[in-house]
């Protein structure tokens, strides 16, 4: 399930509270637009279930098609949301109120259909940057011509001119501070929660450890079968940590 919000889990965390359990969640910030506009949002992954009052991992029984309804979560997003615009005396009342006169709707997706769906899923987002160098036709003193897709077109593939000016500023926009955090954990699937439980949490479901790989050996190359392999880096849930050859 995938929730685009700008306030990471708020209508996920409630509705796994209200069965009892504690969810979890991986959320991405992503900035840009296809034509390289700032379009703040996030993309959210959430299990289908959580972590019940005796730790064990319970699955959530989903009566449709998703995790949890839809629309109910649209209305519970929309009242949290204004509640913190209230809270923080960030908007007019009148502004407040104008809120109220749509319905919002909160975009979620069916489950994936596999671990190496999440995988795919996950690299789209992860470390991209805003445009990439085949979508950049042309490149000359007037201006820069590039590919987007136009989803008021159904998906249209069209071309773009900006002034190389115009094209570093809207580029610009998606350069992060310096130690900004896109990535973010949340319940037990945050860092801390996963140094003290999650391994424990995975034998009791029997999930398969990952196998160490064979140090100083070197490996044949599962894909073309001739080149070999050999291991330099190791990774723990948090990234590269020691090299080990």
């Amino acid at each position: 399930m995938i929730c685009y919000l700008n306030q990471p889990g708020i209508p996920c965390r409630l509705f796994g509270r209200n069965k009892g359990l504690k969810m979890g969640m991986i959320s991405i910030l992503h900035t840009w637009g296809q034509n390289l506009s700032l379009h703040p949002h996030l993309h959210c992954i959430v299990p289908g279930g959580g972590i019940d009052a005796h730790g064990h991992f319970d699955k959530i029984r989903a009566d449709g098609k998703f995790l949890f309804s839809v629309k109910a979560m649209s209305k519970v997003f929309r009242a949290k949301y204004v509640a913190m615009l209230r809270r923080g005396k960030i908007a007019s009342q009148e502004i407040i109120s104008q809120l109220f006169q749509k319905p919002w709707v909160v975009y979620a997706k069916r489950p994936f259909g596999n671990v190496q769906s999440v995988i795919e899923y996950l690299g789209r987002y992860t470390h991209k940057i805003a445009i990439s160098n085949h979508r950049i036709k042309k490149l000359d003193y007037q201006g820069v011509t590039f590919t987007y897709k136009d989803y008021r077109q159904k998906g249209t593939t069209r071309e773009m001119t900006l002034t190389v000016r115009e094209f570093i500023r809207r580029f610009a926009q998606h350069i992060l501070p310096k130690r900004f955090v896109r990535i973010r954990h949340y319940g037990f699937l945050s860092s801390t929660w996963k140094r003290s439980k999650l391994k424990a949490l995975q034998q009791e479901m029997g999930a398969a450890e990952n196998p160490k790989p064979p140090q100083g050996k070197l490996q044949r190359c599962p894909y073309c079968k001739v080149g070999k392999l050999i291991t330099i880096l190791t990774f723990d849930s948090r990234g590269p940590t020691k090299g080990i050859s």
